[in-house]
């Protein structure tokens, strides 16, 4: 019997981040052994023209799309929409984040929401990544159109059993906690939340107390006012002893952080977040995770049991005095297990 074909319209690296990393990770899977892969890279909108005409050449059985959550991105999808519909051809849909609904129904104009509704309704199936995000599509597509699939981290990410054994015991044992927030520098990601612990951190200092923390920050600025109020907020609070700014990083610069941090800190209220994979690697690597029951966090993180969840600035550093003081061992074990279990790429490498 022909193998199937598949065609993936979707962002490919570079640049790195949580979605093309994921589309990448798929795209050289085992299911390439079962099925026949092609791909219309759509990384760069002012190139449609050529990303149209690449997909009316291709005659995959099934098209696979990851959609856009801005109005712009929204408009070139309604055109690969329609193209695909005129040419009758099937195509799954994969949300990388939380945004979609609330995008159609409160960012858009009539006719543009529902073409958005038309074109939905007419797909093979949609994917989310997780149970949480699972609303996102009700009623504009049946239940059983919507399908889950998690994230996933790649085994180089990933701590051994051996290796994670040793770091738990090393972390028991250290007098100033080493605190990681690596993500793109965006303000509702929260980095400015972990700003406030650090000088929360002086401050404390200040009163007599010793050094308790250290922060570490990780990631790419994508405005000139995002890197503008990140270090001057750093100078003006003279924060330089508590915080380390370590850049891009990427494969063993990574890896080697996230070895050293014991904290990994996300507090996002970003709109279009979905499932990030920053958090699954942090578990995968021994780090108590502190963030936010936003988007499909929840699925990943359950408050004292694979994680630590937070409301609000006093809160975290509520949760923060706390940490300090308990054996969180057993919370940083069932989530390393977790990962190991339901979102290594083991699963699909």
């Amino acid at each position: 019997m022909d193998k199937k074909r598949i065609c993936f319209i979707a962002q490919f690296p570079p640049p790195i981040h949580g979605l093309s990393k994921a589309v990448e990770t798929a795209y050289n899977s085992k299911l390439k052994h079962e099925f026949l892969f092609e791909k219309v890279d759509i990384s760069n909108n002012k190139k449609i023209l050529k990303t149209l005409w690449s997909i009316s050449r291709s005659n995959a059985d099934l098209f696979y799309f990851t959609i856009s959550q801005t109005k712009g991105g929204n408009l070139r999808d309604l055109f690969i929409f329609k193209l695909l519909q005129i040419q009758n051809k099937r195509c799954l849909i994969h949300l990388h984040g939380g945004y979609y609904r609330k995008l159609i129904e409160n960012d858009m104009k009539n006719w543009q929401r529902k073409a958005n509704y038309k074109a939905v309704s007419k797909l093979a199936g949609a994917i989310v990544l997780g149970k949480s995000l699972k609303p996102i599509f009700n009623g504009l597509l049946p239940d059983e159109k919507i399908h889950i699939v998690p994230n996933c981290i790649d085994n180089e990410c990933l701590l051994s059993k051996e290796d994670f054994e040793k770091k738990l015991e090393s972390s028991s044992k250290r007098r100033i906690k080493q605190v990681l927030y690596l993500s793109n520098f965006i303000h509702s990601k929260g980095y400015p939340e972990v700003l406030k612990m650090a000088l929360f951190e002086k401050t404390r200092i200040a009163s007599g107390q010793e050094k308790c923390l250290h922060f570490h920050f990780a990631g790419k600025f994508f405005e000139e006012t995002e890197e503008k109020f990140f270090f001057n907020y750093i100078k003006e609070n003279n924060l330089d002893e508590l915080v380390t700014y370590h850049g891009v990083v990427i494969g063993l610069k990574k890896g080697e952080l996230l070895k050293k941090c014991d904290i990994f800190t996300l507090p996002t209220r970003y709109p279009n977040e979905g499932q990030p994979i920053s958090i699954l690697e942090a578990m995968g690597n021994g780090l108590l995770v502190l963030t936010t029951d936003h988007a499909g966090i929840p699925d990943i993180v359950e408050d004292g049991v694979t994680g630590i969840i937070v409301k609000s600035d006093q809160d975290i550093q509520q949760k923060l005095e706390q940490i300090l003081c308990v054996d969180t061992s057993l919370v940083v074990r069932r989530a390393f297990e977790m990962v190991n279990s339901k979102f290594n790429s083991r699963t699909y490498a």
